[in-house]
C-alpha cells in the first residue's frame, strides 16, 4: 500500500524551540483538517513533545524493542521472532489516542548499538504506521544524527528550525546538505525562531535554505513553559502559532 501522507519533520540544533513550533503544527493542523488523521511522533529522546501536547507517555518504541532485545539475549529466539511478529500491534498499543490526534514516542531507540536489524525493522514499523494516518508530525532530536541513522529518511516536508545564532544556520545548513544525499522529501524550508525583534532579520543568513517564516520572541509560549501547559491551547494571535500557520501556508500544507 503506497503511503500517501503528508510526512513533516522538524530538525535543527538544540534549545531553537523545535517542539513547540511541532505542537503548534499539531494545533493547526487539527483545527484545519478535523476529518483527517494526525500522528505526532516525539522522535527526541528527551520526550519534550508529550509535555508540550499535555500527554501521559507510557510505553514508547524503545521499550518495545527493549523487551525484543532481552528476549534475545535470554537466547529465546523463536520468542524473539514472535514478538518482532507482535510488534506492529504492541506498537498500536502505545500509540496514545487524544483530541483530534494520536501520539507516539520514540524512546532512545540506538542505546543498544548491536541491534541494528531491530531497530530497521522498528523504523519500518513506524513508516506502516504511518500508512494509517494522513498527516505526520515527527519532532526530532537535535542535530544531524537521525538524519545520518536515515530514520527521516522518507518525509514529505523538512522543516528545519534555527535561532538568530551564526551556529543554529550552520546546524541547517548542514543538516541540509546531510538530507540532500539520504533523505527524499519533496519541500524543504527554515523557520527562524525566538527573535528579537525585525530589526535582526537581515544579518540573518540562511545559506540559501528559504525562510518561510520569521517568529518573534512569544511571551505567551514562555509561559506556557514555565507551567507546562498544553501547548495546543496557545491563543490564535500568540507569535509562534500565527508563523508555524504563515510557514505551513507556504509550503502549501493549510
Amino acid at each position: 500500500m503506497e503511503n500517501n501522507a503528508t510526512i513533516i519533520a522538524l530538525s535543527g540544533k538544540g534549545g531553537v524551540g523545535k517542539t513547540s513550533i511541532s505542537a503548534a503544527i499539531v494545533k493547526l493542523l487539527v483545527e484545519a483538517y478535523p476529518d483527517k488523521k494526525i500522528l505526532a511522533i516525539d522522535a527526541d529522546p528527551a520526550v519534550g513533545l508529550s509535555t508540550a501536547l499535555g500527554i501521559e507517555v507510557e510505553t514508547t518504541i524503545d521499550d518495545i524493542r527493549k523487551e525484543i532485545v532481552s528476549t534475545v539475549e535470554d537466547g529465546n529466539t523463536k520468542a524473539a521472532i514472535e514478538l518482532l511478529g507482535d510488534a506492529r500491534y504492541k506498537i498500536f498499543d502505545a500509540l496514545v489516542e487524544t483530541d483530534g490526534f494520536a501520539f507516539i514516542a520514540v524512546g532512545r531507540p540506538e542505546s543498544a548499538g548491536c541491534y541494528c536489524k531491530i531497530n530497521a525493522y522498528l523504523k519500518e514499523v513506524i513508516s506502516l504506521l504511518s500508512a494509517d494516518f494522513d498527516f505526520v508530525v515527527i519532532d526530532g532530536e537535535a542535530g544531524v544524527e537521525q538524519i545520518n541513522r536515515r530514520v527521516m529518511e522518507k518525509v514529505t516536508h523538512l522543516l528545519l528550525i534555527t535561532d538568530a545564532s551564526k551556529k543554529g544556520t550552520q546546524v541547517i545548513s548542514t543538516i541540509k546538505s546531510v538530507a540532500d544525499e539520504l533523505v527524499m522529501y519533496k519541500k524543504i524550508g527554515a523557520i527562524v525562531n525566538r527573535i528579537p525583534d525585525e530589526s535582526v532579520i537581515p544579518h540573518i543568513n540562511t545559506n540559501g535554505i528559504p525562510v518561510l517564516s520569521y517568529i518573534q520572541n512569544d511571551t505567551n509560549l514562555a509561559i506556557y513553559d514555565i507551567e507546562g501547559k498544553n501547548i495546543t491551547k496557545l491563543p490564535e494571535d500568540s507569535n509562534v502559532v500565527t508563523g508555524v500557520k504563515k510557514a505551513l501556508t507556504e509550503l502549501d500544507i493549510l
